[in-house]
């Protein structure tokens, strides 16, 4: 079964006081979700949250939204196995459905 992991950051590291596009680790929180044919919700991301690391098993679309949208597979599209950071609204969602 496919799964698609979700790591929450708040800031992005600075080195030599350039911004440096990763999340700074420890990550606030980590969520792991199943990818299937149907579209599924993240958890709500946490009020200090700016930042996501999204990383899939599956390729599948995704959608950010403050409400409960369904993905559909005209969304993002996410290749099996690609990692991708987003920036996000504090309390969005993620909504992600497995696609070809």
């Amino acid at each position: 079964m496919a799964s698609i992991y979700i790591s929450e950051y708040q800031n992005m590291p600075k080195i030599d006081g350039r911004v440096v596009p990763i999340g700074e680790e420890p990550s606030i929180v980590d969520q792991k979700k199943t990818v299937a044919g149907t579209s599924a919700l993240s958890d709500a991301f946490n009020a200090v949250t700016h930042f996501v690391r999204i990383h899939s098993d599956a390729t599948c679309s995704i959608v950010f939204s403050a409400d409960d949208t369904a993905a559909t597979t005209s969304h993002k599209r996410m290749v099996a196995d690609a990692t991708e950071y987003f920036g996000v609204r504090p309390g969005d969602k993620v909504a992600f459905i497995s696609n070809t």
